[in-house]
C-alpha cells in the first residue's frame, strides 16, 4: 500500500466532478490522501475508458476507496441538468454526509454528444458545439456550486474550487468559445466567493496550463522536449503537479484565501489577470 500522508482532512466530505480520470480522478486522490471521503462523480460509467485511464467509474471508486482507506461513492449525472446536479449533491450527502469540499472538475473543450469541436473559426462554429461548451463548463459550474454551496451554508463552512484555465487569460484564435467560458467561470467564482464570505465558505479557482492527462495526449501531438518530468518549466504539467493546488485550498493553509486565481502552467503566463 501506498504511504498515507498526514490525514489533514480526515472525516470531511469531498466532491469532485468528473473524476474519472486525468484531473479530475488525481483531485479525488489527493483529498483521499489527506483522509477525505469522496464522492467520484462521473458522466458516463465507461469514462475512464475513453482514454485508457481505467474501465468504470465504478472501479475506479472502489480503488481510491481501497489504496486510501476512505470511503467513496460513485454518481453519474449530466451537470448541464439542474435536476441531475440536485441528484449528484443529494447522493453524495445520503451516502457519505455534508459535503465540505467541492472540486468542480467536470467540462473541458469537447461536445456533449462527444468528439472534439471545431473552435478554429470563431465565426463559423456551430451553434450546438457553442453551447455545449458553454453548458459544460459555465452552466455546470453554476449549477453544481449552487447546490454545493447550500449544503455547506447550513453548517456556515466548507471549500469550493472551481477549475479554470490559462485559457482564460491568455487570449487565443484557436479555442475561442472554451477561452471565454473559462473566464466566465473565473469571474464567477470571484462574485460566489463574495457572496458566500458571511457563511466562512471559500471559493478560489485552479487554472492549469497543459497538463498530461489521458485526453491532452490523447487528441494532438505533443512536442517530446515537453514531456520531460523535470529540469525545465517549458514542459507538460504533470497531474499531480496540478491537484497538490486543491490541497491547498482544501486544506488548512487555504483557510483565509478566497476569491483567488491560481494559474498552475509553469509561468506561459506572468501578466496580471
Amino acid at each position: 500500500m501506498s504511504h498515507i500522508p498526514s490525514r489533514l482532512l480526515e472525516g470531511q466530505t469531498a466532491l469532485v466532478t468528473g473524476a474519472g480520470r486525468g484531473l479530475g480522478r488525481a483531485f479525488a486522490e489527493t483529498l483521499a490522501k489527506l483522509g477525505c471521503n469522496v464522492g467520484i462523480h462521473g458522466m458516463r460509467e465507461h469514462g475512464p475508458s475513453e482514454y485508457g485511464e481505467g474501465t468504470t467509474l465504478t472501479e475506479t471508486a472502489q480503488q481510491i476507496a481501497d489504496e486510501y482507506r476512505v470511503r467513496t461513492c460513485r454518481v453519474l449525472g449530466d451537470l448541464t441538468q439542474s435536476d441531475q446536479v440536485k441528484h449528484v449533491a443529494l447522493t453524495v450527502k445520503e451516502q457519505l454526509g455534508p459535503i465540505d469540499i467541492l472540486v468542480h472538475n467536470a467540462g473541458g473543450d469537447i461536445a456533449a454528444a462527444g468528439g472534439k469541436p471545431n473552435p478554429n473559426d470563431a465565426v463559423m462554429i456551430k451553434e450546438e458545439d457553442v453551447r455545449a461548451v458553454l453548458d459544460r463548463n459555465l452552466l455546470s459550474t453554476i449549477f453544481m456550486c449552487q447546490q454545493a454551496a447550500r449544503q455547506m451554508m447550513e453548517r456556515k463552512s466548507g471549500r469550493i474550487v472551481t477549475i479554470s484555465s490559462i485559457a482564460a487569460f491568455t487570449g487565443n484564435a484557436s479555442t475561442c468559445i472554451y477561452s471565454t467560458a473559462k473566464a466566465a467561470v473565473v469571474e464567477y467564482t470571484r462574485c460566489l466567493a463574495m457572496q458566500m464570505r458571511p457563511y466562512n465558505i471559500t471559493v478560489n479557482s485552479i487554472a492549469p496550463g497543459d497538463t498530461r492527462t489521458g485526453r491532452y495526449l490523447g487528441t494532438r501531438h505533443v512536442d517530446p522536449n515537453r514531456l520531460v518530468t523535470e529540469g525545465t518549466l517549458e514542459r507538460v504539467a504533470l497531474v499531480d503537479e496540478v491537484a497538490r493546488v486543491a490541497e491547498f485550498f482544501a486544506g488548512p493553509l487555504g483557510q483565509f484565501v478566497t476569491g483567488q486565481v491560481l494559474r498552475v502552467d509553469g509561468g506561459t503566463q506572468c501578466w496580471p489577470s
